[in-house]
């Protein structure tokens, strides 16, 4: 392994022991009653060192796969199959992304609760899903051509991210995931009698 790998893998793995004690700590005792130093003692580092890797913040340590997240929206759309529709691809990734956390983290209760009853939590969480809106908004732009300002785009990102917060909860999500998605690719006329309605005026 090169020189560069090394220190790669040594960086992620001090991100991670930051991400992993902080969620820790917070779920035991509580966002607010945790501090950066406690969190970078837990996980062996300097203080300093913390802010490097999350400069934004102690907000950010909860949410240390946002990049990753984002990343992958905006792959969804410019990497799909030739066929595939923008809402067929974001319905895909979704939904992998949240079977893979229903299914191997069985913290992800306590972490939503965590969320929902901090409120630096959600505040910092509605500023990271707008930045992810915007970016997906303009791959979505990018992708069909129209401008980067067409509010179609916008709606498009903003209602398929909002999907993941309609679903929560429900004992029905993977199914209601699809009827959202469903409703977002082929439209309102498509999915209900309304269309049935309008043909026999």
């Amino acid at each position: 392994m090169t020189e560069t790998g090394r220190r790669e893998r040594k960086k992620a793995a001090t991100r991670q022991a930051l991400a992993d004690a902080a969620l820790e700590l917070f779920l035991e005792r509580g966002y607010d009653a945790v501090g950066v130093r406690e969190i970078a003692d837990t996980a062996d580092v300097s203080v300093a060192t913390l802010f490097k890797h999350f400069p934004e913040g102690k907000e950010a340590l909860v949410f240390d796969q946002d990049t990753d997240r984002e990343a992958a929206l905006v792959a969804a759309v410019r990497d799909r199959p030739s066929g595939q529709s923008i809402p067929q691809a974001l319905r895909g990734l979704l939904r992998d992304e949240r079977s893979r956390q229903v299914g191997t983290d069985p913290r992800l209760a306590d972490f939503l609760r965590l969320i929902d009853t901090t409120p630096a939590l959600r505040e910092y969480f509605r500023r990271m899903w707008l930045r992810h809106e915007n970016a997906l908004s303009a791959a979505i732009a990018a992708d069909t051509g129209l401008p980067e300002d067409d509010i179609r785009c916008q709606a498009l990102a903003h209602f398929a991210l909002e999907s993941v917060a309609l679903v929560r909860g429900r004992d029905d999500a993977e199914s209601a995931l699809d009827r959202i998605f469903a409703l977002l690719d082929t439209g309102w006329t498509g999915t209900t009698k309304e269309s049935a309605r309008r043909g026999s005026t």
